[in-house]
């Protein structure tokens, strides 16, 4: 089990989100990267400035892992 770390910027993103269903979701899909790397909708990123890319919807969260899981700010597609 990893620890995940939300930067401050990726907590303001998504509370920005009007729809507290997507809000919900989006939490509870980035919790089950708490078993990364055996979790599903997690793609490596190559020549991208993070490593890797949760598929959440319409939605992108960038994170980095170094042993615990590092949410960044992400890109919110809707």
């Amino acid at each position: 089990m990893s620890d995940i770390d939300w930067k401050p910027k990726a907590l303001k993103q998504v509370e920005k989100i009007k729809l507290a269903a997507v809000r919900k979701r989006i939490f509870t899909e980035v919790q089950s990267l708490a078993d990364f790397p055996d979790c599903q909708g997690v793609k490596k990123l190559t020549n991208h400035a993070y490593s890797y890319r949760l598929r959440v919807g319409d939605c992108r969260v960038f994170f980095e892992f170094d042993g615990s899981v590092h949410v960044i700010p992400f890109l919110n597609q809707t």
